[in-house]
């Protein structure tokens, strides 16, 4: 039975955990982005940074670290000290890079704090093409045969080729439906698409809408769970008859191993700095879905989408051999 001099001890052994979570944040803070300024994955970063300052009253520094497909910035986020001064933004590609052969990394080696928002794939064609609609669209996908309709928005195996390669699943045909075309972003791949290069952009509408407001292309579908408020008019594929949703993903993460009560009050700052609503609204404004699901929820989100993908990697006949 402990006497009173160890009960005593108590807030004594607890003292050094509850002095580091009070201390943090005692200087400022870094966010690492795996991708290059003036992207979604920076986008989104600075935005939700602007509120995290207001709530940690410290700087809070975007530091871009690109190369590797991603593995670069991915890797330094897992391998930065965990002390709660360096944490990252996730993207969806982690979950792939053991699948396609990039890096022996994926969820585990990072603590997943929370998705911060996500950005619905869609289905453009130029202005000049026969499909008018989703359905026809389809139709064309369906009656065709096998690599006739050519599709872009990123490098095989990434966020949008897998939103392509999954819908054609859904309509029963072949992952490989679309003949996929390698871009190195979107803006390109939009340019090949109005020039007539490849048939279909599957990646964001939000990339497409100027060309959309210009009359150059027609966005047929957006593939999320509601239409956009951005593009209101734009049904979802749910709407037109196919039961399938994508969208690339943006979350916060962090190395393994950040004291208790330093990770507890990271995450309520973070939350609380994702809740403002002026980050909320700048977010909205530029079709961005804010998100905040939580460790636990996005634990369990990431494990689910890395098995998607990995299928459908598979199927696409990119993933390595296991």
């Amino acid at each position: 039975m402990p006497t009173r001099r160890h009960l005593a001890a108590l807030p004594l052994l607890a003292a050094p955990g509850l002095a580091r979570a009070q201390a943090w944040p005692a200087r400022p803070v870094t966010v690492i982005v795996p991708w290059a300024a003036g992207g979604g994955a920076d986008t989104v970063t600075r935005i939700f940074v602007q509120g995290l300052e207001r709530e940690l009253n410290q700087p809070v520094n975007v530091v871009n670290r690109t190369g590797g497909n991603g593995v670069t910035g991915h890797a330094a986020i897992a391998n930065a000290a965990p002390d709660g001064y360096t944490v990252g933004t996730g993207t969806s590609e982690f979950a792939n890079f053991r699948a396609l052969g990039l890096a022996e990394f994926g969820p585990e080696n990072l603590d997943l704090l929370s998705r911060l928002a996500t950005i619905p794939a869609g289905v453009t064609v130029r202005t000049e093409a026969p499909w008018h609609d989703f359905k026809t669209f389809a139709a064309a996908l369906k009656d065709g045969r096998k690599g006739s309709i050519t599709g872009s928005g990123v490098g095989a195996g990434g966020s949008w080729h897998l939103a392509a390669a999954g819908m054609a699943r859904k309509l029963g045909l072949e992952a490989d439906r679309i003949r996929w075309i390698p871009s190195t972003g979107g803006a390109p791949a939009l340019q090949d698409l109005v020039a007539g290069g490849i048939g279909v952009f599957t990646g964001s509408p939000v990339e497409a809408q100027s060309l959309a407001s210009a009359g150059r292309v027609r966005i047929l579908a957006v593939m999320g769970e509601q239409r956009m408020t951005i593009l209101p008019d734009v049904p979802t594929l749910k709407e037109s008859g196919l039961d399938w949703a994508y969208a690339n993903w943006f979350a916060l993460v962090a190395p393994r191993g950040i004291p208790a009560p330093v990770r507890t009050a990271l995450l309520a700052a973070a939350e609380r700095a994702h809740a403002r609503p002026e980050v909320r609204e700048m977010m909205q404004g530029r079709g961005i879905v804010p998100v905040w699901d939580g460790p636990e929820a996005f634990t369990r989100f990431a494990v689910q989408f890395a098995e998607t993908s990995g299928v459908l990697l598979r199927e696409l006949g990119l993933a390595r051999a296991s």
